[in-house]
């Protein structure tokens, strides 16, 4: 039998997976699909060693799992609310979180938590077991995850630290961050350099602090002193970031985000926001003059959709504005969008 050349494999291997696609009933996403596939054998003709295969395969199961848990919910607002495991049911924080859930809830909101005791309980509490997601971790010595998160179809349970705060991030519209230990700081770190980077879209994060507490507030006197100080990071990075104490703030913080705003886009290098409401004159007038030092040349304008917008059908029934942003503009960015959710 002739050996075969690389390329006639690719060829033949290409025809498998097709077919194989076509067999398993997938119709749509086939690109997508197939580089999964492709990505898989590839992992194999690289005789990647059985720790690499164990975490690619653990991954993508956990990530199917955590995408079947929150598909019901699709076009839900969500909110994540994080915190320390060993928070108790007497704490002033635990109260605040319960009632920061329930307060969402009452609006619609989706509480998703890590599924644990502490302030993840008490906010599963508060929100109710038909308004509660769970993505808990296994750990060898933590707690099984809270009671009204059990069920199977509120909770997935992952292996991994990355998968899970993947999911805690990309399925949620706001995050809440009470004050915890080493994991609660990761998680918050992450969605600071997630915004800080630009690699996330702009969303409401509240710092909220026991009545009268000092960690969320030390935490930004270190970030200024320490980091902002030293040209580390932007004097305007917490700008994005609500700290308070109160649990009405903390609620009209995350529900006020998208009293107007609606979403954005890149073309290019021009940024597109959709709104929910078309702005006046003297509104469009109000931005250009607060906001000029946001634009990297031109102005804040009224704008059709675009024709990448046709071609992908994307909310093409919005109105929205158009800029070009200068670099590293994300806290004024958030400036931005709050300023437009105050008109009206």
């Amino acid at each position: 039998m002739e050996k075969l050349t690389n390329e006639t494999l690719t060829e033949e291997l290409n025809e498998a997976i097709t077919s194989l696609m076509t067999e398993a009933g997938i119709t749509e996403q086939r690109g997508l699909i197939r580089r999964i596939l492709a990505a898989g054998i590839g992992l194999g003709q690289d005789d990647a060693g059985r720790l690499d295969l164990k975490i690619t395969s653990a991954a993508i199961e956990e990530m199917r799992a955590a995408f079947r848990l929150f598909a019901p919910h699709h076009g839900v607002p969500k909110v994540s609310i994080f915190g320390s495991a060993r928070t108790h049911s007497n704490d002033p924080l635990w109260l605040s979180a319960e009632a920061t859930a329930r307060g969402l809830a009452d609006q619609g909101w989706f509480v998703v938590t890590g599924a644990g005791p502490g302030i993840m309980e008490a906010a599963a509490t508060g929100a109710g077991s038909e308004h509660s997601l769970g993505v808990s971790i296994r750990l060898p010595f933590e707690e099984h995850p809270n009671a009204t998160v059990a069920e199977k179809d509120r909770l997935v349970s992952m292996k991994y630290f990355f998968t899970r705060k993947l999911m805690l991030v990309k399925e949620s519209s706001g995050f809440v961050c009470l004050p915890g230990g080493f994991g609660t700081l990761d998680e918050t770190l992450e969605l600071l350099t997630l915004q800080q980077t630009g690699k996330m879209i702009p969303v409401p994060i509240v710092l909220l602090d026991r009545p009268g507490g000092s960690f969320w507030r030390g935490f930004a006197q270190f970030a200024m002193k320490e980091m902002a100080g030293t040209g580390m990071i932007s004097i305007d990075d917490l700008d994005r970031v609500l700290i308070t104490d109160s649990v009405e703030e903390a609620i009209a913080e995350i529900t006020g985000f998208w009293r107007n705003y609606d979403s954005l886009r890149w073309a290019g290098d021009r940024l597109i926001l959709r709104l929910h409401r078309e702005l006046n004159d003297a509104e469009m007038a109000s931005l250009n003059e607060h906001f000029s030092g946001l634009c990297l040349d031109g102005g804040i304008e009224r704008t059709e959709p675009l024709e990448v917008e046709h071609d992908e059908r994307d909310l093409l029934g919005l109105p929205r504005i158009i800029l070009t942003p200068r670099p590293r503009a994300v806290g004024e960015l958030h400036r931005l969008i709050r300023a437009i959710n105050q008109f009206g």
